[in-house]
Order: structure tokens, then sequence, then C-alpha cells
């Protein structure tokens, strides 16, 4: 018999090849696991031709490793036959190590298959020796060899499945050490393979001039490392880009679940009073409507006389303003939550208890009997509101004013609101305190009250009692004062100061706003140039009504105004509410664009608490949202609050928006919008409203807390925009 002999640096060759390719192999293995099914079709294919093609090169090798006294050669054929044979078998490999769990059955089934291929491969591989007479097989070694495939590929699949649970650095490790294991089973099967064969004395290799030669397993050593090479690149490649994508994925669903949470607030607050969680004006007007619509349809029922009648009920806080004065803004917060608690304790789950003003409630008592039931509930509402509140460090006690009306009793559905305001109105000329229930001389008497006060505001915008307050907005960049909001006094020589809250309504109803509306313009242009000539640059905010806006003149007034007193368009803001912006008119579409054509900023007013989004901003070209003070109340305490300030905060800069926060009034608000990064900051923790005298010498809290006396030189820096 013709003894082989064997090159033991091809023969590491070999192994190393083999180790190679299973290491390539279990990386494969995870690819065909992708979500994408077309994409882990594609690797199952093309990993099986080169974990093949890599399987199979070292059996070329391997048999290239071999030398008899004789010229070898192989035949083309055969030798692409093992090739196929090399890559089915890889095939069916990936194909179980894709599936969710290893089954005993897919165990044995698969292991059994994969050596029945590795065998048919390698012996055709070597049936392409083509040898006469020919080769000897010694059936132990054969039955050995097929015995170590079998073992082999079921070791195999085990470990493609075992390296599932491991992750990072230790799936690195296991995996080289596992393909080192699985490369020396492959080569321990071939090379057991040869030793069974036998070659006769005098035997000649009929393909001694096919495939065969030491350019030939160069070649399929160089082709087949550059193939494995390049598809564990393309593989790993493959796992950073589909990590990315995965992190990248759940970044934005986080980023998601924070925006639809905030979102949701912002849903929630536009339909809720932000400061108590009541119902607001909206909600309430609307289930009045609803209410009525039902009695109404109940009453054209020929012959049947409404089952069921509608109450309304207006409460006024009796010395709520002395408790806001006196504890701050803050104390008087807390009183209007527990108010409002207990208005909700005392009413139906049918009522409705909405917060429409200042201390101001209204309550709906849908489905009253008669008027005695109407009066019964206002009773107990008196008698809850007379309790003292405990607000934490004190206790306060107040009353209430409250007027009743019914409905159809007392008139159209239309008044029913002002009828109930105007019976308010009434119990508390009476002292207070009490209960009244509506009739027809009450709202003679409430008109004459209104008539009397816009009389006196028409007189106060001639003889002077009207001025401006200022409140500081500090910048939260520099600590420095940056701009101020433009607030509207009176103070009457006989009635004293009057809350804008009271002559506001007054002026909208009976037309002054638009010629205070001008005077405010005028007047704080005038005080931009006076503050100008004593070396100081300011940027100063305005609000204009919904009145205004539909002046087509306001533009040209304003305009006027800045060239009267030679104010740079740029330093005046001016301040719109977010439901007037949101009103989306053409006469409000108009002034708004021409306005920002002449150079003056827009700011929308209380943002988050109406209908709007960011993007339907864009339109209008706005320079600031100013975030309602209800958000800043509680961001530093509340989870969803602070959501919705970052969610704003984030949104707003991403559209080169400046946000401002209004109402911040302790250390904790300050710090917890400095890191969300608001770029302005407004309240009674810097500073109240002041003259613009007092404001040039006012101490203010800058952002370390403390109190710091600024210059004129130092208080106020021209901004680029305004020089």
């Amino acid at each position: 018999m013709l003894q082989p002999l064997y090159d033991p640096s091809v023969v590491v060759l070999s192994v190393l090849i083999a180790s190679f390719a299973s290491y390539v192999a279990l990386d494969l293995a995870r690819r065909m696991r992708a979500e994408d099914r077309s994409m882990a079709r594609a690797w199952t294919v093309g990993g099986a031709v080169v974990m093949g093609t890599g399987i199979w090169s070292m059996h070329f090798v391997g048999m290239l490793a071999m030398s008899l006294p004789i010229t070898l050669g192989y035949d083309a054929l055969m030798t692409a036959v093992s090739w196929g044979a090399a890559v089915a078998v890889s095939a069916l490999a990936l194909r179980i190590a894709a599936a969710p769990r290893l089954t005993v059955k897919n165990l044995l089934g698969g292991s059994l298959c994969m050596a029945a291929g590795i065998c048919t491969m390698h012996y055709l591989g070597m049936a392409a020796l083509r040898m006469a007479p020919g080769i000897v097989w010694d059936a132990r070694w054969v039955a050995g060899s097929a015995l170590i495939a079998w073992v082999a590929s079921g070791a195999a699949l085990l470990i493609f499945f075992a390296m599932r649970r491991l992750k990072g650095q230790r799936a690195r490790v296991a995996q080289f050490a596992a393909s080192l294991v699985m490369g020396l089973a492959i080569s321990g099967m071939h090379y057991t393979g040869m030793a069974a064969a036998g070659f006769a004395d005098g035997a000649v290799c009929l393909s001694a001039d096919g495939l065969g030669g030491q350019s030939l397993g160069t070649m399929v050593v160089i082709g087949s490392l550059l193939l494995l090479s390049v598809t564990l690149f393309t593989s790993v490649l493959d796992a950073r880009l589909q990590a990315r994508a995965t992190q990248l994925a759940a970044s934005l669903q986080q980023a998601n679940d924070r925006l639809r949470g905030a979102n949701e607030e912002l849903q929630r607050r536009a339909y809720a009073d932000p400061l108590t969680g009541v119902a607001n004006r909206v909600v309430f007007d609307d289930r009045l409507a609803q209410a009525v619509a039902r009695i109404e349809r109940l009453n054209q029922v020929p012959g049947q006389r409404a089952a069921a009648r509608l109450a309304v009920l207006f409460i006024d806080l009796d010395g709520f303003k002395p408790v806001n004065d006196s504890y701050g803004h803050a104390a008087g917060d807390t009183l209007l939550r527990r108010v409002a608690e207990r208005l909700q304790a005392n009413v139906r789950a049918t009522d409705t208890v909405a917060r429409v003003g200042g201390d101001e409630f209204v309550l709906l008592l849908d489905g009253v009997a008669d008027i005695t039931e109407a009066v019964a509930t206002a009773g107990r509402m008196l008698d809850a509101l007379n309790q003292s509140f405990d607000l934490g460090e004190r206790t306060v006690s107040l009353s209430c004013s409250l007027g009743v009306v019914v409905y159809p009793d007392h008139g159209h559905a239309d008044k029913l609101v002002g009828h109930a305001d105007a019976a308010m109105y009434a119990a508390k000329r009476a002292g207070g305190g009490t209960y009244a229930v509506f009739e027809a001389h009450m709202h003679q008497a409430a008109q004459e009250s209104q008539l009397a006060l816009q009389q006196a505001l028409r007189q106060a915008l001639q003889l002077g009692q009207l001025h401006l307050h200022y409140q500081p907005k500090i910048d939260t960049s520099s600590g420095k004062l940056r701009a101020v909001e433009a607030l509207l006094r009176w103070r009457h020589p006989v009635l004293g100061a009057v809350s804008p809250g009271v002559f506001i309504p007054v002026a909208e109803r009976f037309g002054l706003i638009v010629p205070i509306g001008n005077w405010v313009i005028d007047e704080a242009c005038r005080q931009i140039a006076a503050w100008a000539e004593q070396g100081l640059r300011m940027r100063v905010s305005v609000n204009l009504s919904g009145y205004q806006l539909r002046q087509p003149e306001v533009v040209d007034r304003i305009r006027a105004a800045l060239d009267r007193h030679g104010v740079a368009p740029a330093q005046l803001v001016c301040e719109i509410t977010e439901s007037v912006a949101m009103e989306n008119t053409e006469a409000t579409r108009s002034v708004l664009e021409r306005l920002t054509a002449i150079g003056v900023k827009l700011s929308i007013d209380d943002f988050g608490t109406g209908y709007s989004s960011l993007a339907s901003l864009r339109q209008w070209r706005v320079h600031e949202l100013k975030i309602d003070r209800s958000f800043v109340k509680d961001v530093a305490t509340d989870p969803d609050a602070r959501a919705v300030v970052d969610a704003v905060v984030r949104l707003a800069h991403a559209m080169d928006l400046k946000v401002v926060a209004e109402g911040v009034e302790t250390k904790e608000q300050r710090a917890a919008l400095v890191d969300l990064g608001c770029d302005e900051l407004q309240g009674f923790y810097f500073a109240r409203p002041m003259s613009a005298e007092d404001i040039q010498h006012a101490e203010l809290v800058n952002d370390d807390g403390g109190a710091v006396a600024f210059s004129p030189s130092v208080l106020f820096e021209e901004e680029a925009e305004a020089r």
C-alpha cells in the first residue's frame, strides 16, 4: 500500500481555516434572526455560500496537505459537487440556527443530516482523485469519521443556540473559543476520513491532469480567506448598524413617549383650569349648551312639562385679595385649590364646577327640580366655604357671595351666566357671605355699575390716571436684566387701585380697549426713548388684545409710535395670548404678518393653555413663547409639568424660538427652569412690577439667589438686534 505523507504546515493551515470558517458561521447565525424577513433570507443564502465555501476550502486544503509518490489531481466536476454539498449542509445549519429554540427533534435530526452532508462533501472530494485501482476504505475509520461529523454537528448546533444568551465582550470571547473547538472537530472528521483511505501499490491517478498543484492551493486559501474576511466585516458592520438603529429607535420612542405625555398634559390642561384642575370656561360653556338643548327638547314635547331644570351658581370669594396680597401668590393659589376641592365635594357627579376668573367659580347643576333645590345647594356651598382653610403654615377664613339663576325660569339661555353674575353682585352689595336669586332689577343694577365704571375709566384715560408698571425679565445665561413687560395700572382717586381683572373686561365691553391699547403702545415707546437718553437700551413687551388685532390700523399706530419716539422696532415686543393667535382670521393673520414685516417681535403669551402646536406658530414668525405660569408653578415638583416645559423648550429651540417662563416665585422653580433651558425668567422671585423710575434703582434677585443692586451701566446691554 502506498503510504501518504502530510505537510504539517498545510495541516495547521487547514485547521485555522476551519476555525475561521466556524467563527464566521457563529457570527452569521445571529444575522439569521433579523426581524426583517427579506434581510434574514438574504443573510441565509449568502451565509450558506460563504460558510460552505469556508468548510469546503478547509477540506480541499487538507487534501492538498497529503502527498503520494505519484502525481495527483482532482476531477473538476466531482470537486464542484463536493463544494455544493458543503453549501447545502451550511444552509441547513443556518436554517436550524434561525429557529426560535432548539428542540430535541431538531438537534438529533439536524445534526444527522448535517453529518451526512459533511460526509458526502468529504468522500465526494476524495472520489475526485479517481484512483485506479480504486481507494480501499477502512470501515472502522469511515464509521469513526461519520460519528465525529455527527457529534461535531450536534455540538455546533448547541453552540449556535448557547451563544444567543451572551452579550458584549463575553460573547466575543466565547465565540472565539467555540470556533476553535468547532474547527478542531471539523478537522478531526476530515483527517479521520483521510485515514480511512488506502492506496494500492502501483495505483495511478486518472485525474492527474485535472485540478491540482501548489498554485491552485494558494488560490483556494487566499480566495476563501478573503471571502470569509469580507463576510465577517460585513456581518460586524451590519450588527453595529442594527444596534445603532435600535438605539436610535429606542431614543426616538422615549422622546415620542415624553412628547406624547406632554401633549396629553397640554390637552388635559386645555380643557381644565391649570391651577385647580376643575373645568375651565370652555368646558363649562359646552356643558351648559348641552344641558340647555336637552331641556329645550323636553319642552318641545306637546303636553309635557319639562321634568327638570338646570341652575347656574356664580360664586365670588369675599376677602381673597387681602389673602393673596398679604401671604403671596403661592398661598393664594393653595387657597383656590382648597376652594375648588370643597366645591367638588358638595356637588353631584353630574354637576360641573368651573373656574372662570381669578377668584370666581361657576356651578352647573343639571337636572334640579326647582328653585328650592338650587337654593339648598347654594346654602351648602356657603357653609362649606365659611369653614377655615388650612394652608400649611397658616389658617385663613373667608366667605363668598353667590348668585343663583334657574333655566328656563330666569330668562334666555345666552344670559344665564350674566344673570347669575348680576345676582352675585347683589349678594355682595348686601354685605357678602350670602346668596341671592336673580331678579330682573339686578341685571339693571349691574349694568348701571358697569356704566359708572366705564365712565370713570374713560375719564382716567383723559386725566392721566393710567400708568405703566414694568416687570423685569432676567436672562438665564448672564443673570442680567434684558427686557421688561409693560403692565397697565389704574389708580382711581376714590376707588384706589382698580384691578386690571376688573377694568379690562369693562374696557373691552364698551370699546375702550383700543384707545387704551394705543395709549399703552405710545407710552411704552416713550419710555424706551427716555431710557435710551439715559444710556439704557431696553426691550419692552406690551400686550395686544384680540380687539386690537382686529383693527387693521393698529400696525400703522405702532409704526407711528416707534417713529415718533425714535425707537428701533426690535426693541418692542407684542405679546398675544395663545387663544387669540390661534383664531387664524384673515384680519389677525394680516396684522401679525405686517407687524413682523416692520421688525416688531411677536411673543405668544400663556403658551400651553390653548389648542395650538408649535408647528402651527411657524407661520407667524414668532420670536418667543411665554410658558404659562400654571406649568411654572409645578415645574419643580410635578413630573408632568416638567415634561411639558421640557418638550416646549426643546421644540421651541429647534425652531429657533426664545422661551420665557413667567410666574417664577421660588428658588426651586428658577433652578428647574434654568436646568430645562429657558432663556428668560420673569416673576416675583426676581421683582414685582414697578414704575419706570423705581426700576433703575431696584434690587433684583440674581441667579445665585442674592439681592444685587444693578447700576444703569451694567443693568442693560444693547442686544445686537436692537443696534
